[in-house]
């Protein structure tokens, strides 16, 4: 009894709690609202290796195929594997396969399959995996190996040994894989092609272990990657190595109190920040798709950055945890500009991917650079983001050349918008779905313009940091000051009628309305509110975005916003471009109101189930604004380094830091009720503004917060109080 009643009080107190690993849950928010699901990823952190049951969501009982990479968020999959307990027929080829008993964490999957009940199971390695199948006696025994693709093929070169490859978007893979038993049958879907096959095991009980290494150069660095790695059918001590890498990635940040949910939520998230970049050097060498060329170094060469997405929080916290991570992708970066000609947008593994919009690679550099990140070639970088924003066109989804928009632009510092019943005359726009966006262009870019002033300034090129300083307030001429929102212009300068904020799609915005792109200008809040009438004007108006309805029916809404997901009145809690946002009170004098919305967000929109993420996660983007806000703080204008505070949802966070310090948060009488901040410390000291730098979090320290039930409206309202606008950041400086 005695023992019994301890071991309460230590689980009261925290002391016996879960590691990291155990509390991560892949499968939540595995059922999309509307848009794309997260995928239960078994891989290691951000590495080439990226492993998930291919099916519609997480409520299909079926699995199409695993594949043996997943070589690009959620858009190409490599070389398909399917156990098969049926007999061959020509639908066995594209069948798909029932499963329960699944077990889903960071580091092993399992799962029962077929009408048989075979039981799979998968451990993650760098460039290679490996499979463990247990098929019943009596039963046929296949595994389906398909090129995903359909341009490859697959050679069953001996009674153990299969190698092949694949052809996708200009380039290769390759893998080589070895089997624990003979295959004895292999039956081609088509034997002039020999882009699938069956490998045949017979009917006795058998446990296949199928073992593959994956290579972008050539089938015998496939191989060379998986002995490496991978050099007997020991699966547990896969397994295990795998685990042992995710604990200790994850216990840099340690948590104490909140709820067992809160905590699978967090660790969760934060098991999500680790799916990429991924780096593909294969032991002393990689294949680069910018120049089509291999290249030998010892150095990561990291891929796979959707940075609209990532820029604004899921940079920022490697920054913080992983500074020489970050600094090793911006130098892939830099290699890309070197080696293609154009600093990337998304970049891919099979090249440039010209999405969304922005000039966002500015953003993050400066971002590093003022955060303290220095082993980079500053100078190359700059030449690439300042080629990006006065030589290639700024058009959504496109990577040319400048168009007369482009022109247009940088002339009178607009992108001009069309009218309704207006025809699109530039070639080059997307007028099937995507359009101008051309407030949303113009907000953007303003915003990577100011980051560049902030490098030409570092490089001492005074002229360029003069032109884009002045390119920085190009917003203000999208904003309507008589109606208080941004609105599209005409190319003559007439504002464009009729016009509602809340109904504009992709002709002047993206993925988002006016309502959002309101709050766009990190650079300059202090310039926006007074374009707004002021601070009081200001925050009015952003109370208004949470609470104005609809305006239509959610049929038609949707219609128009389809990415404009977990809304609260305007605000799009599932969409990107709105994760800073409920930050801006500390800017306007009310933290007490970012403190009571971050608390209600969290709460709403990220719980511990399948629905628990509210829009597209996109490889981390959410889930960095669930780190940083259940953290307590956030980096509202990535290139300015501080952090607006929150409301953590912990009792107490520490956050173990590469140079050896250690960051702590500690929120006193904390609670769901108790939400709201009364006072603060920093190292001892009383903090009245709600914000605190990036130094202040590298030097180490303790941030202590005082929380109560009522809000305490006059902690950080001062206008002196607010955390730095670009003007005082560059008086600063």
């Amino acid at each position: 009894m005695k023992y019994c009643i301890l071991l309460l009080l230590m689980t009261a107190c925290g002391y016996a709690q879960q590691d990291p690993v155990d509390y991560v849950d892949p499968t939540i928010g595995g059922v999309g609202v509307l848009l794309q699901p997260t995928r239960p990823t078994v891989h290691l952190p951000c590495q080439m290796i990226r492993v998930y049951p291919m099916n519609n969501d997480r409520l299909d009982d079926r699995i199409q195929y695993f594949p043996l990479t997943n070589a690009s968020h959620r858009t190409l999959w490599l070389f398909g594997l399917t156990p098969w307990n049926e007999t061959v027929t020509p639908e066995s080829w594209t069948k798909p396969v029932v499963f329960d008993r699944e077990t889903t964490t960071p580091y092993y999957y399992a799962a029962t399959l077929g009408e048989n009940g075979c039981r799979l199971e998968f451990a993650p390695e760098k460039k290679s995996g490996i499979f463990r199948i247990a098929f019943r006696s009596g039963q046929p025994q296949f595994l389906r190996l398909t090129a995903i693709n359909r341009i490859g093929a697959i050679n069953v070169a001996g009674q153990r040994t299969i190698s092949g490859y694949e052809e996708f978007e200009g380039m290769k893979a390759y893998f080589y894989a070895e089997t624990n038993v003979d295959i004895i049958e292999r039956i081609y879907r088509d034997e002039n092609t020999k882009n699938a096959v069956m490998l045949g095991f017979g009917d006795k009980e058998n446990t296949v272990v199928f073992r593959y290494g994956v290579s972008f150069i050539s089938e015998e660095q496939a191989k060379e990657n998986l002995m490496k790695e991978i050099p007997d059918n020991n699966f547990e001590s896969v397994s295990k190595a795998a685990r042992q890498t995710w604990q200790k990635t994850l216990s840099q940040i340690s948590v104490e109190g909140g709820t067992q949910a809160q905590r699978k939520v967090f660790y969760t998230a934060l098991y999500r920040c680790y799916e990429r970049m991924v780096d593909i050097n294969e032991y002393g060498r990689y294949y680069s798709h910018y120049d089509r060329k291999i290249h030998q170094s010892d150095e990561p060469f990291y891929v796979d950055n959707w940075l609209w997405d990532l820029y604004l929080a899921h940079e920022p916290l490697h920054t913080i945890l992983n500074p020489q991570f970050v600094t090793d992708q911006i130098r892939s970066y830099i290699l890309m500009y070197q080696q293609g000609g154009t600093i990337p947008s998304f970049a891919l593994l099979t090249g440039d991917w010209p999405a969304m919009t922005g000039n966002y690679a500015a953003v993050w550099f400066a971002d590093a650079w003022y955060k303290g990140l220095r082993n980079f070639d500053l100078k190359t970088a700059y030449e690439g983001v300042r080629k990006n924003s006065l030589d290639r066109t700024l058009l959504p989804w496109n990577n040319g050349s400048r168009t007369p928009l482009d022109d247009f632009y940088n002339e009178n510092g607009y992108f001009p918008g069309l009218h309704p019943d207006e025809q699109e005359t530039i070639p080059q726009v997307d007028t099937r779905w995507e359009k101008r966006q051309s407030v949303a262009v113009t907000t953007v870019n303003s915003y990577a313009d100011w980051c560049i002033a902030q490098l030409a300034g570092e490089l001492n090129l005074s002229d360029d940091r003069k032109l884009f300083l002045n390119r920085a307030a190009f917003y203000k001429n999208v904003f309507r000051t008589d109606k208080g929102f941004m609105w599209p212009k005409d190319k003559d300068g007439n504002w464009i009628e009729p016009f509602d904020p809340r109904f504009a799609g992709r002709e002047y915005f993206t993925e988002n309305n006016a309502y959002t792109f309101n709050w766009d200008v990190k650079h300059d809040l202090n310039g926006l509110f007074q374009l707004m009438g002021g601070r009081e004007q200001a925050e009015a108006r952003l109370d208004r975005l949470f609470r104005e309805g609809l305006g239509k029916s959610k049929w038609d809404f949707w219609t128009i916003q389809p990415d404009a997901t977990g809304m609260v009145g305007q605000f799009s809690m599932g969409n990107e471009p709105s994760l800073h946002i409920p930050y801006i009170y500390n800017y306007l004098g009310a933290p007490w109101k970012t403190q009571k919305r971050i608390r209600m967000l969290l709460d709403a929109f990220f719980t511990d189930n399948l629905f628990g993420i509210p829009g597209d996660e996109d490889g981390g983007g959410m889930s960095a604004f669930v780190v940083f806000s259940m953290m307590g703080f956030f980096p509202v204008t990535p290139g300015i380094p501080v952090y607006a505070i929150g409301s953590p949802v912990f009792e107490k966070i520490t956050i173990q830091l590469p140079n050896g310090k250690v960051f702590t948060v500690v929120a006193k009488n904390n609670s769901a009720e108790n939400k709201y901040i009364q006072s603060a410390t920093l190292n001892g000291s009383p903090l009245h503004k709600p914000w605190f730098t990036h130094s202040d979090i590298t030097n180490g320290g303790i941030l202590t917060l005082v929380m109560g039930n009522e809000p305490a409206k006059q902690w950080g309202n001062r206008a002196e109080d607010a955390p730095p606008s670009y003007l005082d950041f560059i008086n600063q400086k």
